[in-house]
């Protein structure tokens, strides 16, 4: 007759707390998905961080009802020769240059009213009058949708590419690998301006797939385009580390076909590392995004994004350094939310961390 469990080990700290809290009998048996979930959500730092980025994304889809509603005003709407209530005080929303003192003075935009103009221009107004709050929500959907949809992108291919060179090996193995090659001899940024510049300028017109200049596809695609290797060398690697082991070679021998080997064998045995790489790469992308339309091969103008009001106001970082802060900051918060987030998702899903249970 087995004896009660003695001893309960556990690699990581987050384990070991599990551990101590809860006997041998309520884990053993479980998934590694369930034992991970376990030392997830005892991680409240990362939960918390989570909860952070989450806020981020429910600000920006709701943009647009602040922008209709309490704003007044559309991301692209110019208020030049607008004037707002500030404490039953008319006020321009850009004053009017000209001669003063003998001095000739420009155009000044409003600053932050907070809510003392019952919600308009809280962060104040730029050259052409557009309120800077309503810009930084809908910048912050366009960085998010190209962060997320790139990162999207770029985790399938490279995840599809790795099954096919970890599995086949031989000339596709060579060709896959060869291309990931490619990429590594060429800076992702400087890549990145390469690509986006033409394609800004040129727009894309392969086949079925078309965006003009303009679209925010364009650096969409360009961004996943340049960092599948990123993720598609990790992931061939450990996908020859599988295909040598024992389940592929009872698969094989039962019968089963590459496709049902490459994703009902060797994808579930991969699938904790492309979610983490995908939490980190959607961080990455955001950065990416950011410095890309910056230097003006990204997300084009008159559409708001992160790194565009950072570019707009650049020039004002002295007299106005909201402009550019307040863009940065957000940029600065959503990758932090996403990388601590991201570094507590690949501790829960350490293969290391598994039980230990001694009779």
């Amino acid at each position: 007759m087995a004896q009660p469990a003695t001893e309960t080990e556990f690699t990581l700290d987050t384990a070991a707390e599990l551990a101590a809290e809860e006997s041998g009998a309520v884990i053993r048996g479980r998934s590694p998905w369930y034992l991970a979930w376990r030392r997830l959500r005892r991680n409240f730092v990362a939960f918390a961080f989570l909860g952070l980025f989450v806020l981020i994304v429910v600000a920006c889809i709701l943009a647009p009802l602040y922008a209709h509603h309490v704003a007044h005003s559309g991301p692209s709407n110019e208020h030049v020769l607008d004037t707002i209530t500030v404490h039953g005080t008319k006020v321009d929303v850009v004053s009017k240059g000209g001669v003063l003192g003998g001095k000739l003075v420009a155009s000044t935009p409003v600053g932050p009213q907070w809510f003392a103009a019952g919600g308009k221009y809280v962060l104040g107004a730029d050259q052409l009058g557009r309120d800077i709050a309503v810009r930084l929500l809908y910048g912050g959907r366009t960085s998010l949708f190209v962060g997320i949809v790139s990162s999207l992108i770029c985790v399938v291919a490279a995840t599809i590419l790795a099954l096919l060179a970890g599995f086949y090996g031989g000339w596709l193995d060579f060709v896959i690998t060869r291309f990931f090659d490619l990429f590594y001899a060429f800076p992702v940024i400087l890549l990145g301006i390469a690509l986006g510049a033409a394609l800004a300028i040129n727009g894309i017109h392969l086949g079925p797939i078309r965006a003009n200049s303009g679209n925010i596809m364009i650096p969409t695609l360009v961004i996943s385009y340049v960092l599948i290797p990123y993720v598609g060398r990790p992931l061939r690697g450990q996908v020859l580390s599988l295909r040598q082991k024992e389940f592929i070679e009872a698969a094989v021998a039962q019968g089963a076909g590459p496709l049902r080997i490459m994703f009902t064998e060797l994808l579930p045995n991969v699938a904790s590392s492309i979610l983490v790489f995908f939490t980190l790469i959607v961080a990455n992308n955001i950065v990416l995004e950011a410095a890309l339309s910056f230097l003006g091969a990204g997300v084009q103008p008159p559409t708001p994004s992160w790194g565009t009001l950072i570019s707009d106001g650049q020039g004002l970082i002295v007299t106005r350094p909201w402009f550019a802060i307040m863009p940065g900051l957000a940029i600065v918060l959503t990758v932090l939310a996403l990388n601590v987030f991201g570094d507590g998702l690949r501790d829960a899903l350490d293969p290391r961390a598994k039980v230990k249970i001694e009779h």
